[in-house]
């Protein structure tokens, strides 16, 4: 495979993931009655020079930073399946990259507190979060014939 055929199948792979994702918590905030997150917001007004608090494109930034996230983030991932790292060491690989770099992101801006420096609790938010959020290979089973073929070729 090459690099443009990798980074093509894991814009794909990426899309379904963000779909696949977004309904989940979707259903989470549902049931929960959480409201929806403001951080991919916050981050693109940062990004953009705005003050997160005044923006009043947040809720539009909001949406598009969601999506170009995960969708940019496929990308990573097929290119990952390049290095022959194998399927299981590229999506634990690509996890560690994408939380380590969403904290690092998040405590840069002056959005979000260290996760470790929160105080832990459990919530019916984090009960259902738990419920719902599928084993890594939930997305696969659930998307399109040709994304399926792009999970296998990643």
């Amino acid at each position: 495979m090459g690099v443009g055929e990798a980074i093509g199948l894991g814009l794909l792979a990426g899309l379904d993931g963000t779909i696949f994702l977004t309904l989940s918590e979707r259903v989470e905030m549902a049931l929960t009655g959480r409201r929806p997150s403001k951080v991919p917001g916050q981050v693109g007004a940062i990004l953009t020079g705005k003050d997160p608090d005044t923006d009043p494109e947040l809720d539009r930034k909001n949406v598009v930073v969601h999506w170009a996230h995960g969708i940019a983030l496929g990308a990573v991932r097929g290119l990952l399946a390049l290095t022959g790292l194998g399927s299981l060491l590229a999506s634990v690989l690509i996890f560690a990259l994408v939380w380590t770099g969403d904290v690092l992101l998040y405590r840069m801006l002056g959005i979000a507190p260290a996760p470790w420096s929160r105080k832990r609790r459990s919530s019916p938010q984090t009960a259902s979060t738990r419920a719902f959020m599928p084993p890594p290979p939930a997305p696969y089973s659930s998307c399109s014939p040709e994304s399926r073929e792009a999970f296998t070729r990643l």
